[in-house]
């Protein structure tokens, strides 16, 4: 199967490369705005639909993970529309452009738990209690938590459009949180804050990170998983599903995408008790 990825560089990117770059029933072309200083770069902008629908050409399906950065992250509430922000959008519009207009057979597009992000923003810390009765799954209306989450629901929007008019398979993934290798554990935010000399490990803040990313982990190889469950399948039409490994503090649901996927997570947020020194 020939796959394009988008943002072939970027975090996902690079658990994608780790865990099927080398599967044989794959060909991947790694797609990214500037080279990688190891692996083989098609350098293209997804923002441009001719350098996009050039590189779609020949695939049987696009991963779009790419995001330019103008939104100003996911912590950005702005409403007003700003010079270049229409940028985020198009590369979303390009994608499902260029899959139709190339022949590709599905779209696995890159969604976020912020989609639905107002759940958290409105219940936590407590939502990251493993006893909190709450799951968010596909059939829950989007709640956006900042206009990076609300580029998601547009993606998502977009996919369904792209399926029941065009025939397009798409997937969207609400994903959770993944981390670069160093931090891909429960205590990685954490870990990290410790790192920059934000707070010391066993301060409140601490703490509630370890929380926070335990109920939305979504390990590297996890992952990749899930990708490859999406790339594999010849039944779905459309479909939303959460990706984060197993937790039993998770708020996002985990199964739809059992389901739907056979996705089995091989990580248990549960199982650790520390950061890996001490775990």
């Amino acid at each position: 199967m020939n796959v394009l990825v988008t943002g072939a560089n970027g975090t996902i990117g690079t658990a994608l490369r780790d865990h099927l770059g080398d599967d044989p029933g794959y060909e991947f072309t790694w797609l990214d705005v500037e080279e990688h200083p190891e692996y083989e770069t098609t350098v293209a902008d997804t923002r441009d639909y001719d350098a996009l629908r050039a590189a779609a050409e020949g695939q049987d399906a696009i991963v779009h993970l790419a995001l330019s950065d103008y939104l100003g992250g996911s912590t950005s509430r702005e409403l007003g529309w700003e010079e270049g922000f229409s940028g985020s959008f198009a590369e979303v519009c390009n994608v499902y452009a260029a899959a139709r207009d190339a022949g590709a057979e599905s779209v696995v597009f890159a969604s976020s738990n912020h989609a639905v992000g107002m759940y958290e923003v409105e219940l936590a810390p407590d939502i990251y209690e493993p006893d909190v009765e709450l799951t968010v799954d596909h059939t829950v209306p989007p709640r956006p938590d900042s206009r990076y989450g609300a580029l998601k629901v547009f993606g998502e929007g977009m996919g369904r459009l792209a399926s029941e008019a065009h025939g397009l398979s798409v997937y969207c993934l609400r994903i959770g949180a993944v981390r670069d290798p160093e931090y891909d554990h429960p205590y990685g935010d954490a870990e990290r804050g410790v790192d920059r000399g934000d707070w010391e490990r066993g301060d409140p803040a601490y703490d509630e990170q370890v929380a926070r990313l335990s109920s939305l982990w979504l390990s590297r190889r996890d992952c990749a998983q899930l990708v490859d469950r999406c790339l594999r399948d010849d039944d779905v039409d459309f479909e939303i599903v959460s990706g984060i490994s197993e937790s039993d503090r998770a708020w996002l649901d985990l199964e739809h995408a059992r389901e739907v996927l056979g996705y089995v997570p091989e990580d248990d947020a549960g199982e650790w008790d520390g950061p890996p020194e001490s775990a």
